[in-house]
C-alpha cells in the first residue's frame, strides 16, 4: 500500500489552486498546512505539495526521467473532467478521450499550468 507521495514544486502559489481543487474533489481532505507546503489525506495515504528551499528552480517536465503522472480512481470521470477545466486543468489527448489509454480503458488525462499530469481512471 502506498504511504504518501511528495511533489516538490517550483511555485506553490502556481500549483496549489488546481491541485487543491482536484484532490478535494476526489475526496482527499487537507491534512497539514505550513508556509512552504500543504498535504491532503485519503484513508492512510497522503499527498504533499512542497516548495522546498532546496528545490532546483527548473520548470517541471513530466517527460524527463522521474514522475510522469499520478493516476486516481474516479467514479465520475466525465463530470470531474468538465469541472477541472475551470480550475486550471486542460484535457490532454482530446482527440482520443476518453480512450487515450486504449479501447478498454476509460480515463481522462489532465495537465495543470505547472505541467503536472493526472489521470482519472473510471472506477467500477
Amino acid at each position: 500500500m502506498l504511504h504518501h507521495v511528495e511533489l516538490w514544486v517550483s511555485s506553490l502559489e502556481e500549483t496549489l489552486p488546481s491541485m487543491a481543487w482536484l484532490l478535494e474533489r476526489l475526496g482527499y481532505t487537507e491534512f497539514q498546512n505550513w508556509p512552504g507546503g500543504r498535504s491532503w489525506r485519503h484513508g492512510e495515504t497522503y499527498i504533499v505539495l512542497e516548495e522546498s528551499p532546496d528545490v532546483r528552480r527548473e520548470p517541471y517536465d513530466r517527460l524527463r526521467p522521474g514522475l510522469n503522472h499520478l493516476a486516481f480512481h474516479c467514479a465520475d470521470v466525465d463530470e470531474v473532467t468538465a469541472e477541472a477545466q475551470a480550475h486550471g486543468w486542460r484535457l490532454l489527448f482530446a482527440d482520443r478521450h476518453p480512450h487515450a489509454g486504449g479501447p478498454g480503458h476509460y480515463a481522462a488525462y489532465l495537465e495543470n499550468a505547472a505541467g503536472f499530469e493526472v489521470e482519472l481512471v473510471r472506477s467500477r
